[in-house]
């Protein structure tokens, strides 16, 4: 959770350099990133815990201004039921059968 309040941080002030020569997106991606951030809304936060396209939400999330308290609590439920899914499946492939 802590890496995704950085990312969202970071999104906060990395506006900014959006014009800037050596800044590693394009505005057409960023405007691209925005427009589907919008289509699917704060909800798309849910997909925050998968690999790959994670790290990017929380960081559009921080770019768009989406606010701290609904992102922390989306971000929260997203990353805590992968949790209790992966702890799920390993107690149910370590705990003992029973007879």
């Amino acid at each position: 959770m802590l890496g995704s309040v950085v990312n969202w941080l970071l999104g906060r002030g990395i506006d900014r350099f959006r014009d800037r020569k050596w800044f590693p997106a394009k505005p057409a991606a960023l405007d691209r990133a925005a427009a589907r951030y919008h289509r699917y809304g704060r909800w798309s936060l849910m997909l925050s815990w998968a690999p790959f396209i994670g790290d990017p939400l929380t960081v559009m999330a921080g770019v768009l201004r989406e606010p701290l308290w609904s992102f922390a609590a989306i971000v929260t439920v997203a990353k805590g039921g992968r949790y209790l899914a992966v702890a799920a499946a390993t107690l149910g492939l370590w705990w003992p059968r029973l007879p």
